[in-house]
């Protein structure tokens, strides 16, 4: 019988013994490589057969650092195109700015030129706000009695008339519109100087010439002026133009139908022409009007 030591407690050579051997070893081959340089095929061998190895463990970093720059440009790509977007919204409201100021500057240089060619003085006010009202057409500007505004002075633009002042407040005024259907002015049609009363129209956005005779001398385009025989309005200026003549041979009175001629829902600045209505109402009439009553009594 064996009366030995297991073969798990048989240790063999002792550790000490082995440490000693191996590091002897490792000196030896160290000293030998470094004079004689035996190991550099091991070397070489061994790195080739290893490089398959190596770059298929750098496969996993190479996606990950992949797979991170890939978000990270869409991320970034998204950022700039956000920004180019931002920056195109600035710059078109940028350009809608200065296209509005381009023509509010062209058209108040055309009031401001129209004042200086008119004999009375003028006042340039801003339209502040139109109000909602179904049944009447006005305006509120932003000047007032302050500025010396007065109810019944006229409301012009570069183009024409556009109505009259008819409520002053301390810092604003109301202007109701030509086409209002209580508005009423003097005019004469341009081609022929044949002269009437304009008033609102039925439709929005309508003058009518009202009580003309069927067979007048009207032909539809002819251009209405202003008469000059109410003192308020100059002669001359642009009321609207001839969009629709309705004769019959049962009614007394054509239905003559305007466009106007100014900016009246439109204009972001006009002219008031600082008149004094008071003084225009004590004037005597002016003698084309005197002479019309003579004419007709000598018709008769």
């Amino acid at each position: 019988m064996d009366y030995g030591p297991p073969p798990l407690f048989n240790q063999g050579v002792s550790a000490r013994a082995r440490l000693a051997f191996f590091a002897f070893l490792a000196i030896a081959l160290i000293v030998v490589d470094s004079r004689l340089k035996v190991l550099e095929t091991v070397r070489v061998g061994l790195g080739v057969v290893l490089y398959p190895l190596q770059q298929a463990m750098l496969v996993p970093g190479a996606v990950f650092d992949r797979v991170g720059d890939y978000f990270t440009s869409v991320e970034r790509l998204n950022r700039e195109n956000e920004s180019l977007r931002r920056q195109a919204v600035e710059r078109s409201q940028q350009l809608l700015q200065a296209e509005q100021l381009r023509a509010e500057n062209t058209h108040l240089r055309a009031l401001l030129s129209l004042g200086e060619r008119g004999s009375a003085p003028t006042r340039v006010a801003e339209v502040m706000y139109q109000p909602r009202d179904r049944f009447s057409r006005k305006l509120v500007l932003d000047k007032g009695q302050a500025a010396g505004l007065k109810p019944g002075q006229p409301v012009i633009d570069a183009i024409g008339v556009v109505g009259q002042v008819t409520r002053v407040f301390p810092a604003t005024a109301e202007v109701t519109l030509l086409t209002d259907k209580d508005q009423t002015i003097a005019v004469q049609i341009l081609r022929n100087g044949l002269r009437g009363i304009v008033y609102g129209g039925a439709d929005p956005g309508t003058l009518e010439l009202r009580f003309m005779a069927s067979n007048a001398d009207i032909q539809q385009g002819d251009v209405v002026v202003t008469s000059g025989l109410d003192r308020l309005y100059p002669p001359g200026l642009p009321v609207g133009s001839v969009a629709r003549l309705e004769r019959s041979v049962k009614d007394q009175f054509a239905r003559v139908v305007l466009v106007p001629a100014a900016g009246v829902d439109s204009n972001r600045h006009v002219l008031v022409l600082m008149v004094d209505p008071a003084q225009v109402a004590a004037l005597p009439p002016p003698e084309e009007a005197r002479r019309e009553p003579a004419k007709r009594g000598a018709r008769k």
